[in-house]
This record gives structure tokens, sequence and C-alpha cells, in this order.
């Protein structure tokens, strides 16, 4: 599509966010499965059910006036970040420092979509389409908090405890080096 209005480039903005929610919806369930961490499987559990209603918000959006589909786009962005969570799950390792690794990649999401999500309100709202600029600010919060969530799972529990994996290794090298 060629980009000549704002319109135009409004819609191709959220037919990306569209693709990424299904990309995500695909994607969540093998985090869930894959996260050690009792409070990050949960985090993950929930933002899969937030993720549908993200998606069903952008078709909201395109019943209420906008013309076509959100199908169509497919984001090649966030195909590229699922890949590299995809990458963590495969690779494996100490669970907790999988968990740290799970945490990494799923903020690299939380922040593109923060991106993406704040663009297309400004957007939204430039073009006089309340509703929609109302849909996105909600789901542009519930975004944020998913990365709040991260960091304080991070911060609280996970980083500490794959941290110890770190200073294991560093106590044997210098009793190895003492030798």
């Amino acid at each position: 599509m060629t980009l000549e209005t704002l319109d135009d480039l409004f819609v191709e903005e959220l037919k990306d966010l569209y693709s990424a929610e299904h990309q995500l919806i695909k994607a969540l369930p093998k985090m869930v499965k894959a996260a050690d961490n009792v409070q990050l499987h949960g985090a993950f559990a929930m933002h899969l059910k937030q993720t549908e209603e993200h998606a069903r918000r952008i078709e909201e959006i395109f019943s209420a006036g906008l013309e076509g589909s959100p199908r169509g786009k497919k984001c090649a962005a966030m195909e590229g970040l699922i890949e590299e969570g995809k990458e963590v799950i495969q690779e494996g390792g100490a669970p907790d420092v999988v968990d740290a690794a799970l945490i990494g990649a799923a903020q690299r999401v939380e922040h593109y979509e923060i991106a993406a999500y704040g663009t297309a309100r400004a957007h939204a709202q430039q073009l006089g389409y309340a509703n929609a600029a109302r849909l996105l600010e909600q789901t542009l919060h519930e975004e944020s908090a998913a990365d709040a969530k991260l960091n304080e799972i991070a911060e609280g529990s996970v980083n500490a405890s794959a941290a110890q994996k770190h200073n294991g290794h560093h106590t044997r090298d210098a009793m190895e080096s003492r030798r």
C-alpha cells in the first residue's frame, strides 16, 4: 500500500500490530511452558489473555469505521523478536538463567509494542478517532504494566538466582587460579 495520508499510515500500523499480536498469541504458550519461575509462568499466562484482548480491540477499531481488515500484513519486527525467544527456549540451560533470558526476550517484545501502540494512539488522536485512541491507550497501559511486572520479577528473584550461577563460576575460577 502506498502511504499517501496519515489515515493510510494509521491503517498500516494497526495491521502491523494485529499481526504482532497474533504472532504473540502463538508464541506465548511456549513461553508459559518454558518458564520455571512461578511468577514468570503466571505473568506469561496472564499476558496471553491480554494479548488476545489486544487483537480483539484492533478488530473493534476496524469494525467501527476503518476501511478494510486488520489482516493481510506480517509484522517482521515481531517475527524477529519471537525468533530470539524461540532460540532461548531451544538452547536451554539452567532454569533460572533461562528465565532471565526469557524475561529479556519478553521485555524486548513489550518495548516494541509500547513504541508501536504509542505511535498508533498519537495518530488516532491526530485524526480525531477518539474511540480508537482510547482503545489503543488502554492497550498501551497494559503493555507498560506487563513490562513493569517483568522488571519486578527479574529484579525481585530471577536475576539474583541466575547471578548465583555467575558467582559460582567466579568462585571456581578464583580457586583454580590460586592453585
